[in-house]
């Protein structure tokens, strides 16, 4: 009787199926997660104050941007909830019917991944106004390398072109 039960457990324990095991699902050619164009700003000149608005050198600014990006194809702007920096895309946003998006400005950049996840604008054309200490954060949480390692509180011409493919990531910088 014993044989007989341990025959049965050996073969119950035999014919257990194994489970099962997962095989990676790879990425469609087509997919355009973490992919996209971005171009990462700062705010133009402002008057002082906390939430303060632009300068009549911060509208003139702000227009030079528009003659700059015009022709990008751009799908969205982003922009944190400061007044300076809804006022420097005010023109691109109007001018080219954009929608915008509010990110949270931090100096990691996650906020603008979170955002653009959260909002599927991914594999797009986005204009992103940021500020003196946001910008090179979001450049590398974008996975790129700013070629230069700071900026200035007087420096508000630069636009970083971040071209973000499945391959890597190249970064453009611009004066306007």
């Amino acid at each position: 009787m014993r044989f007989f039960l341990l025959i049965t457990m050996a073969g119950l324990v035999a014919c257990k199926p194994k489970p099962p095991v997962r095989q990676p699902v790879p990425v469609s050619d087509d997919s355009t997660f973490l992919t996209g164009t971005f171009y990462v700003v700062r705010h133009a000149e402002r008057y002082e104050g906390r939430d303060s608005s632009l300068t009549p050198a911060g509208y003139e600014r702000a227009g030079c941007l528009y003659r700059l990006l015009k022709d990008s194809a751009l799908n969205k702007i982003y922009v944190t909830p400061y007044r300076r920096s809804r006022e420097t895309a005010d023109s691109l946003r109007v001018a080219l019917s954009l929608d915008t998006a509010v990110y949270k400005p931090d100096t990691t950049g996650e906020s603008v991944i979170y955002t653009l996840t959260r909002h599927d604008d991914w594999g797009k054309h986005i204009v992103i106004v940021a500020h003196a200490n946001t910008m090179l954060p979001i450049v590398k949480a974008l996975g790129g390398k700013a070629p230069v390692d700071s900026i200035r509180e007087n420096e508000f011409d630069r636009v970083f072109v971040v071209r973000k493919v499945r391959g890597g990531t190249k970064v453009k910088m611009l004066r306007y």
